[in-house]
């Protein structure tokens, strides 16, 4: 393996690993855990206040980090989009948060991967992209693995997971901003921007909830939650930066075993037969959407070159 796909592939496991120890903090939160109960508008404004703070940090500090503010080639910021990106990332981690504090983490991180189907129907609907029967295929089925987890058959659908297929429709929205933003936007100035609106939105509505944390342990928590979560992003940044995204994309889906672990490990709580069975057709229908996207760009760049060659 080459250096970089090495560096590369490191850096979104341990990506993964950071994600799902933030689904795992949430859940510490908001079960008593740490010696009090945090309120999961109270996470999401933890995530975004320390995580600006850490942004700031880090693009004081951006050397080899390729985290741009200001970029040959890109213009003023794009406020409104900017704006609509940080209050779908808000509102998705909020969802997530109270997803995780409330189900097996590994339900509710499997739950949130069905976010490319949403973020594949809204690239169709809003950007005009075509998308194939492949790729719709994938979609039924990821979104068959979601029906798995939601346990019908127990006769009620835990309100829990609603929220995290909340989560999930957010997040595809999000990703469409994300992906209009990366033509304008260098990826510093999106962190900060998106950091620093995001520490004000929830900041404001976590005020009806907001309690000082009773406990050391809450408070470190908090804290950690915001700085885990930009080094996560600077993680995925330098896997994307050195690898292709379609070679980054599959190792994300780790995030599943972490998340287990972790729920094992600390709340003895182990995945069923269910849970496995959902987990795995989510994970095969994103793989064969990644398979797709890989096929259908290298059938675009022959096409490219054979017209280039005439």
């Amino acid at each position: 393996m080459r250096p970089t796909l090495l560096i590369a592939t490191v850096s979104v496991l341990l990506c993964t690993m950071l994600v799902a120890g933030t689904t795992l903090s949430a859940k510490a939160l908001g079960n008593g855990g740490l010696g009090g109960v945090s309120h999961p508008l109270m996470v999401s404004q933890a995530r975004f206040v320390f995580g600006f703070a850490g942004v700031v940090v880090v693009l004081a500090l951006r050397k080899g980090t390729g985290m741009q503010v200001w970029a040959p080639g890109f213009g003023k910021p794009r406020w409104g989009l900017q704006a609509l990106r940080t209050g779908l990332g808000w509102a998705s981690g909020a969802m997530m948060f109270t997803a995780a504090s409330r189900m097996p983490l590994a339900d509710a991180s499997a739950l949130s991967f069905t976010s490319p189907v949403a973020t594949m129907t809204f690239a169709a609907l809003i950007l005009g992209e075509k998308v194939g029967p492949w790729r719709w295929g994938a979609g039924a089925l990821a979104l068959f693995g979601a029906l798995i987890l939601l346990r019908p058959g127990a006769g009620v659908i835990q309100p829990a997971a609603l929220f995290a297929l909340g989560a999930a429709l957010l997040m595809g929205l999000e990703a469409i901003a994300i992906k209009r933003l990366a033509t304008t936007e260098p990826p510093g100035r999106t962190m900060l921007i998106n950091n620093a609106m995001g520490a004000l939105i929830a900041s404001l509505i976590a005020i009806p909830v907001w309690e000082m944390p009773a406990t050391p342990a809450q408070w470190g928590v908090l804290v950690a939650m915001g700085l885990v979560m930009v080094t996560a992003q600077i993680l995925l940044l330098t896997a994307n930066r050195l690898a292709d995204a379609s070679y980054v994309a599959p190792f994300f889906y780790t995030t599943l075993i972490w998340a287990a672990a972790y729920d094992a490990a600390l709340f003895d709580v182990w995945p069923d037969a269910v849970s496995i069975t959902g987990a795995a057709v989510i994970i095969c229908a994103g793989l064969l959407m990644t398979w797709r996207e890989v096929r259908a760009r290298r059938l675009r760049q022959t096409g490219q070159g054979a017209r280039a060659s005439a």
